[in-house]
């Protein structure tokens, strides 16, 4: 007998709890295999294409593109344990015959994770790889009223815990409403039945396949006479009300709200202190000329933001202060071994942090690789979370932007972030006298838990002296 379970929004890791649907991958009523891609969704830090723990018929989806779902919501029932016909009787199309099969389990309920001992192998958390399934008896054949074949306890045969196909009807004793998935359009739609005491099994829904839609939810709450003041309001009644005071509310989730959420934290745990100087970089420049030229017209080039990332992990191994986190709860000082820089990289999206991992062991051709792989991936949407998370120091290159310097607010929970200006030529006085230079404005935000201004001014120092005069790092080489 086919079983339908219902997969929840998994836990896509960092603390997310929300993800907006972007594109469903598949239809109701299509055939899925174990870990196939179902839905492209868009957390906080990705896009993340989920992989269903099931195989089989699906029979519902939940949310609608552009819809936002939490953590642990439904996101589609799958009926397991189907054959090959079992599209149609997802669609309700189909007419059952005389006779009918019915499979009994031999012990709990059989696992049915899309056939015969296949589980998943996606790491999901909250899912993954399972037991098989356990052993079931042979079948035996049980004849079935043809009426009971389109109609399953009331709910259409593309729903519900025992969705079946009209060549696979339940038996007679299995006419009491079983626990499981009722088909409504949303979780919204969900809460605001709980919040009003309607029983959403009572209701028969308007939508397509007997789905429950907001107004019928607003119709028992309504012929009950119940207060809907707890339903969430429309988007017409907010979009009137901005009207009237002349606002555009904007909701902060998503990427915004992740960021706006950790740039109030940085501000109210870290006492951030910022210290600048000017410095001249046409020698950098020159360097970077020079080696893109040795490298030949068809080696990758190498970019300032590589050369400068370059420049603070050299400068991190002399001033390892500022690689380093605050534990609050236990009042230390950690301070890490292996340097992750972060850099800041505006999208469509928003602004987003890509971290390059073991940032102290690369080159400056490995960073410049590394750096344009991650930036590419930043633009399409398509980082993973992990590629977004764990940096150790953050560069800050604001002078694309145009202008000369900034205040930035640490990245939480590190303990410094470098900024740069951007480079203009400038009237400088180099060798005695007056000149033309290139010249870009560099400034530290630093945790003044970590360290005092002497480290932090060494550490700038340092930078600027390297920036200036490229040679001074190959001292550390």
């Amino acid at each position: 007998m086919a079983e339908v379970k219902e997969f929840t929004l998994p836990d896509l890791g960092e603390g997310l709890t929300e993800a907006e649907v972007v594109r469903w991958l598949v239809e109701v009523g299509e055939v899925v295999a174990v870990d196939q891609p179902v839905v492209e969704v868009e957390t906080a830090k990705a896009m993340v294409e989920v992989p269903c723990p099931y195989g089989g018929v699906v029979t519902a989806r939940y949310g609608a593109e552009g819809e936002e779902l939490a953590v642990g919501a439904p996101l589609l029932t799958v009926a397991v344990g189907t054959d090959a016909s079992a599209p149609a009787a997802a669609e309700g199309s189909g007419s059952g015959g005389a006779n009918g099969v019915v499979a009994e389990a031999d012990g709990a309920d059989a696992a049915g994770d899309g056939g015969a001992g296949e589980t998943s192998g996606a790491v999901l958390v909250g899912y993954g790889t399972g037991a098989p399934p356990a052993r079931r008896r042979r079948v035996r054949p049980t004849p079935v009223p043809a009426a009971a074949a389109g109609q399953v306890n009331g709910v259409a045969s593309g729903y519900g815990r025992h969705a079946v196909t009209p060549e696979v009807p339940v038996r007679a004793e299995a006419a009491e409403p079983a626990p499981g998935p009722v088909p409504v359009i949303s979780p919204l739609v969900r809460r605001l039945a709980r919040q009003n005491g309607v029983e959403l099994r009572t209701l028969t829904g308007s939508g397509p396949d007997g789905l429950i839609l907001r107004a019928d939810v607003e119709r028992a709450i309504g012929a009950a006479g119940a207060p809907a003041a707890a339903a969430e309001p429309s988007a017409a009644a907010a979009s009137a009300r901005a009207g009237d005071a002349g606002e555009v509310r904007i909701p902060l989730r998503g990427l915004r709200g992740v960021v706006a959420d950790k740039m109030s934290r940085s501000r109210r745990e870290i006492p951030e202190a910022t210290c600048w100087v000017d410095v001249d970089a046409t020698e950098l420049l020159a360097a970077r000329r020079a080696m893109n030229a040795a490298g030949g017209p068809d080696a990758p080039k190498i970019s300032l933001l590589a050369l400068l990332a370059r420049i603070c992990t050299a400068a991190l191994a002399r001033y390892p202060e500022l690689n380093a986190r605050v534990d609050t709860e236990a009042r230390e000082i950690v301070r890490l071994e292996r340097v992750h820089v972060g850099f800041a990289a505006q999208t469509d999206r928003g602004l987003v942090v890509p971290v390059v991992r073991d940032a102290h062991a690369r080159s400056a051709e490995s960073l410049s690789e590394e750096l344009g792989r991650l930036t590419g991936a930043a633009r399409d949407g398509s980082l993973t979370p992990g590629e977004l998370t764990g940096s150790t120091f953050t560069l800050n290159n604001y002078g694309v932007f145009g202008v000369d310097g900034s205040t930035p607010i640490i990245n939480h929970p590190e303990a410094a972030m470098l900024g740069v200006g951007r480079i203009v030529p400038k009237p400088w006085v180099c060798e005695g006298e007056l000149a033309v230079r290139q010249v870009t404005q560099l400034s530290l935000t630093f945790d003044h838990r970590v360290c005092d201004g002497g480290v932090a001014g060494g550490f700038l120092r340092y930078v600027a002296d390297c920036v200036e005069q490229p040679a001074v790092l190959l001292r550390g080489v």
